[in-house]
């Protein structure tokens, strides 16, 4: 694959209800283009701001070739810079998480405040400008405690996606979480398989008997078409009168979805025994069981929320077969670990489930990498919500790569 008109013609051969030839997931040329139109193009989920409470406290993250880092300033405002020194490019922070009272190049000591601006360069001569040379800014937005960043010179729209997801999780109260945990898995496949995975239950059955315990996929949640499930129903009637969002908004281009699900009968949360894992509740509404919101935002987070904790989980692509899947076990930041909760507890179904996912997403990484891959077709009942994630991606890629045709990007 040499261009973007070849990469135009692989996407177009995908026939309707199928998935991606077996190039779009290994070929690295097209996974370029992934990162060009879509990951260097959105908004993606960096982290938290309650893991960033103090000034100086960072975390870091790598979207495909760009490093950023996330940084709460002196003035209590986050912010997010590419992660590279002004000097001669080398990174400033090296760890994934930290505080520090200034951010310093670890190669020749430059030395920037927490908001970027560059305040000592040793040895530059009387004609260096210092402030030519600040940490090159990043878009950051946040909502109810999610940061996003974009690594574009013109980031899209933030306000469309903030207005919708606000009612949902704004009522969890976010802001007064901790991390409890946090898992950091390689999945040796593409990106894409890893979202496909998670947009259907299909494989559920004979795959994470821990996540059943709780869990069961309503057809009438995965976001294409479908009559609402009268259980399903009930429990958003429910939900809705304690002033708890809760039936499907979708967004009209595909790109991001909240719901809000019942759990199996008797359980609360994804536990083996289907009980709350933390003693203090992290919902508000009154309601007995508020089951599980879900939400996802494309390309790189999915979420679930329940009444006494909530998972994030943040997908960043690390080469056309690698993906790194980042989960976070969010508590009530004054529930004690020993006291309220216990760590093996609140974690066991979700380590398990995403083991079990990283196999499933590792062997079909070398199913469709093969010669003789032929895409079959989903299935129109259980896996409508693949196919939607996969009319997204082909919707998008086939915009920004007709553009980038038209305007002789080669």
């Amino acid at each position: 694959m040499k261009n973007y008109t070849e990469a135009l013609d692989l996407i177009k051969q995908r026939k309707p209800q199928h998935g991606l030839p077996g190039t779009a997931y290994n070929d690295p040329v097209l996974y370029q283009q992934d990162l060009e139109h879509i990951w260097y193009k959105e908004w993606i989920f960096a982290g938290h701001t309650f893991e960033l409470e103090k000034p100086g406290e960072y975390l870091t993250l790598q979207i495909g070739e760009y490093p950023v880092v996330v940084v709460r300033g002196k003035d209590g405002n986050v912010r997010a810079f590419h992660n590279a020194c002004r000097h001669r490019g080398s990174k400033v922070c090296t760890e994934a998480k930290g505080k520090v009272a200034k951010l310093v190049c670890p190669y020749h000591k430059w030395t920037f405040e927490l908001d970027g601006k560059l305040l000592y360069a040793g040895n530059m001569g009387s004609e260096f400008n210092p402030a030519d040379h600040n940490l090159m800014p990043v878009h950051c937005e946040i909502v109810h405690s999610y940061i996003y960043v974009c690594v574009a010179q013109t980031a899209p729209d933030f306000e469309k996606f903030k207005s919708a997801v606000s009612p949902f999780i704004g009522p969890h109260y976010l802001e007064d979480c901790k991390v409890a945990f946090e898992s950091n898995l390689v999945e040796k496949g593409n990106w894409k398989l890893v979202f496909e995975n998670n947009r259907e239950c299909y494989h559920c059955d004979g795959t994470h008997p821990e996540l059943l315990c709780s869990y069961t996929e309503l057809l009438s949640v995965q976001g294409l078409g479908g009559a609402e499930d009268p259980v399903f129903a009930e429990h958003c009637d429910t939900c809705e009168a304690a002033g708890l969002a809760s039936r499907m908004v979708m967004d009209p281009n595909g790109q991001f979805r909240m719901t809000r699900i019942p759990l199996n009968p008797g359980a609360s949360s994804y536990t083996m025994d289907g009980k709350p894992a933390v003693a203090r509740r992290l919902d508000r509404s009154g309601v007995e069981n508020i089951g599980a919101l879900l939400y996802f935002n494309y390309p790189s987070t999915w979420n679930h929320f329940l009444g006494d904790h909530a998972l994030s989980f943040r997908v960043l692509p690390a080469g056309p077969g690698e993906t790194v899947v980042t989960t976070k076990w969010l508590v009530p930041k004054d529930a004690q670990e020993g006291v309220d909760y216990d760590i093996d507890r609140l974690t066991k179904v979700w380590i398990a489930t995403n083991d079990q996912d990283r196999r499933l997403v590792e062997g079909t990484q070398i199913g469709v990498t093969s010669p003789a891959y032929v895409p079959g077709p989903y299935s129109s009942t259980i896996e409508n919500g693949v196919c939607q994630f996969i009319d997204w991606y082909c919707d998008l890629m086939t915009k920004r790569l007709t553009e980038a045709t038209s305007n002789r990007i080669i």
